[in-house]
């Protein structure tokens, strides 16, 4: 059964193109699929999008939508919300992207295992460098995700005490290169991104693991966007993607800007879970990310109220 194609709105003028905030990765599948088999079918073409990569990710790109470089962004779900607790309020949630979660892997150079683990395996990493590509990144706020995981949060004082000496390392390449040198001991990243570096080009090595205990992507904007067709779009090209499996592997094994085996392409194919509507986002799950974040230490409370961060107004929806 073909896959479903909304109907064109022929009345409607060529908008200006949407500029797309993304990370060049796996999870971007989608949004090419928009672009190079979605949009193309329809004339005239209801919008015109341009994907701009941001190899840096999710705190790259709130930076961008600080200075309206770009429309939209998808991203990692704690990154926006993080965010948005404190404060930054010049872009907000309009739609779900990705509803499993993000396996987040640890990583330290190749040979440094030793250092982080101790002799039942229990990881060692407390007041250590650990590298994030930058601060309020994805990286960075699930340093204290894990941190609270692992008992190593101290709370006893005003504010709660940073549980690494983080570095700024700017992107994935810096990162790798960060644990090598000794600028950092570890860092953080998508598993199956960092996956090859332990194995085929084998620079570094795995000390742990954390998935998000929520969806990992949203997608944000400027506030008050007028997004329907953008979201009705994306939702046909999910469809097309579930649909075409072996197509998305080889888009992704093919791809210039991706670097995956094709047994990884479709052992992540296999765990990930899109979003059946991308024009619902669950209130909950901004609810209990936002939670989890304050216990974290990563967002304040509001107004010195212990558990009263704000998040009714962070999700915007679409004008229809």
């Amino acid at each position: 059964m073909p896959h479903t194609v909304p109907p064109t709105h022929a009345d409607h003028p060529l908008p200006a193109p949407l500029r797309i905030g993304y990370v060049p990765e796996h999870f971007s599948v989608p949004l090419h699929m928009l672009q190079q088999n979605i949009l193309p079918l329809i004339h005239p073409p209801p919008l015109i999008i341009e994907l701009v990569p941001f190899p840096s990710g999710t705190g790259a790109m709130i930076t961008s939508l600080s200075t309206h470089t770009i429309d939209v962004a998808v991203g990692l779900t704690e990154g926006w919300l993080a965010g948005l607790a404190q404060g930054k309020n010049f872009y907000r949630l309009i739609g779900s992207y990705v509803e499993s979660p993000l396996r987040w892997a640890i990583s330290t150079g190749s040979g440094r295992e030793s250092e982080f683990l101790d002799a039942q395996g229990q990881l060692q990493l407390q007041g250590k460098k650990l590298g994030v590509s930058r601060i309020g990144s994805g990286s960075y706020v699930m340093a204290y995700v894990l941190a609270e995981r692992e008992g190593w949060l101290d709370t006893s004082g005003s504010s709660t005490k940073p549980p690494f000496d983080f570095i700024v390392l700017n992107d994935f390449t810096g990162l790798r290169s960060g644990v090598n040198s000794r600028a950092a001991d570890a860092f953080m990243w998508e598993y199956y991104t960092t996956k090859k570096y332990y194995t085929t080009t084998p620079e570094l090595a795995q000390i742990g693991e954390l998935p998000t205990p929520w969806p990992s992507w949203h997608i944000v904007c400027h506030p008050d966007p007028t997004l329907s067709l953008f979201l009705t779009y994306l939702n046909s090209a999910i469809e097309y993607f579930n649909k075409h499996p072996k197509e998305a592997v080889d888009f992704i094994v093919n791809s210039k800007e991706m670097h995956y085996s094709r047994e990884d392409a479709e052992a992540w194919l296999k765990e990930v879970r899109f979003a059946q509507d991308t024009r619902k986002v669950d209130k909950e799950v901004i609810r209990s990310c936002v939670d989890t974040l304050r216990k974290a230490g990563v967002v304040p409370a509001v107004d010195g109220a212990q558990g009263e961060v704000k998040t009714d107004n962070m999700f915007v929806p679409v004008v229809w």
